[in-house]
């Protein structure tokens, strides 16, 4: 029997699995999914309540379109198109959104913690803005070579460049850069989740070899010369015969293809930082369990 508490008065059941003074008070009809659920009762606090209350979904009156929408959101749709679809509101669709994103990023994690570390990995960063090109924002991708799992992505503010320098100071005044300190808070996070003597491979980013000296010690760390952007794959893959980041630029052409607001050429843009980490720590799930083959081990 799965362990319950009240969860008003926190009274929990013996270390044996045996119901003291929490009893069974009936059940009802979920009117979401039609499912039966069991009513408790605490005979301490003299309060009722349901097994849903220990469910994720908790409260949730639309439950089973979740995953539906799941997949939707990795399948280069917007938000508007998905409430459309769902015939829901878009406040629905942007509160889906969240809590899908955040009960992926723990899928995620813990999925990527059940396997076996990896040995071969490489990282570098992907660029998008928020609301406007004045505005950029920097992805952080860590893969696997090879196999293409995503481990893990942090997403930072940047300062404009190029031409929109100008443009971008006059409107939205100076804009910090975190890119450094996002770097280094993800590759702390993916310490448990890569050898410490793992190959890791990026481009030449000045900044990339001290920090993974810092928290890599023991690995190997080999620097690519950028190439030229190919127009198939976003502009992610390379006007190259053999790419040697190949994993990680496409699995960046993947998350352009199917995240609508990363997207070269859309008007669906990202207005939240949020909003975009949910997107892509949903599509980073679907990914991982459905897009790519699973290990054997």
């Amino acid at each position: 029997m799965t362990k319950r508490f009240c969860p008003y008065c926190a009274f929990k059941v013996c270390a044996s699995g045996s119901w003291r003074n929490i009893k069974k008070s009936g059940r009802f009809r979920r009117k979401s999914d039609g499912k039966r659920v069991q009513i408790y009762r605490c005979l301490s606090c003299r309060r009722y309540f349901s097994a849903a209350v220990f469910g994720h979904c908790y409260r949730q009156k639309k439950r089973q379109i979740n995953y539906p929408l799941f997949v939707d959101y990795c399948s280069s749709t917007s938000l508007r198109r998905a409430a459309r679809n769902f015939k829901i509101s878009r406040t629905t669709a942007a509160r889906k959104l969240k809590f899908l994103g955040a009960w992926s990023e723990r899928e995620l994690r813990s999925l990527n913690q059940s396997l076996a570390p990896a040995s071969e990995v490489q990282f570098d960063d992907l660029e998008t803005f928020e609301h406007t090109k004045c505005k950029p924002l920097s992805v952080t991708l860590v893969v696997e070579k090879g196999t293409r799992r995503i481990l893990d992505f942090e997403i930072s503010q940047m300062a404009a460049k190029g031409r929109l320098v100008k443009l971008a100071l006059k409107k939205y005044g100076v804009r910090s850069d975190h890119r450094t300190y996002a770097r280094r808070k993800l590759l702390k996070r993916v310490a448990p989740l890569i050898c410490q003597s793992a190959l890791i491979e990026s481009d030449q980013n000045p900044y990339y070899p001290k920090d993974v000296k810092h928290f890599f010690p023991h690995a190997r760390h080999v620097s690519h010369l950028g190439q030229r952007g190919s127009t198939t794959g976003q502009g992610e893959l390379k006007k190259v015969r053999f790419d040697p980041l190949f994993s990680l630029n496409h699995t960046c052409a993947m998350l352009r293809d199917n995240i609508k607001r990363l997207g070269r050429k859309t008007w669906c843009t990202t207005k939240k930082p949020e909003a975009l980490r949910a997107s892509i720590a949903i599509y980073a799930l679907y990914h991982n369990t459905l897009l790519i083959d699973q290990p054997t081990s």
